[in-house]
């Protein structure tokens, strides 16, 4: 899987990015066809302290998948969008087995 981290308007420390590399490399356990990732890492310039937010965009075959969770920390954050992630791709994984279940049914139904 291809991962691409971008951090917009700072530099990341080298702890988070392989923190970040680690957490979204798991996920391909969930659903094998994970063809890339890219991830934004960002700080608003809001009043509060949950000003870090991170957007993880996971290419698979048809559609993107995208999470964004702003947090206290990026480590919060990662921890959120990877176990948002997880759900997705479950359930992505999920539904292709019906549809290739489904194939097979009305494939063997026409013989």
């Amino acid at each position: 899987m291809n991962i691409q981290i971008h951090s917009i308007h700072f530099d990341a420390d080298t702890k988070l990015l392989t923190l970040i590399n680690k957490k979204v490399d798991k996920l391909s356990h969930f659903f094998d066809a994970i063809i890339g990732c890219e991830i934004f890492l960002r700080v608003d310039k809001s009043e509060n302290a949950e000003n870090k937010v991170v957007e993880i965009k996971i290419h698979v075959p048809g559609n993107d998948l995208f999470v964004k969770r702003q947090c206290v920390s990026f480590e919060e954050a990662t921890d959120e969008c990877t176990e948002a992630l997880k759900q997705q791709l479950k359930k992505r994984k999920e539904k292709s087995r019906r549809s290739l279940a489904r194939r097979k049914e009305s494939a063997s139904f026409g013989e």
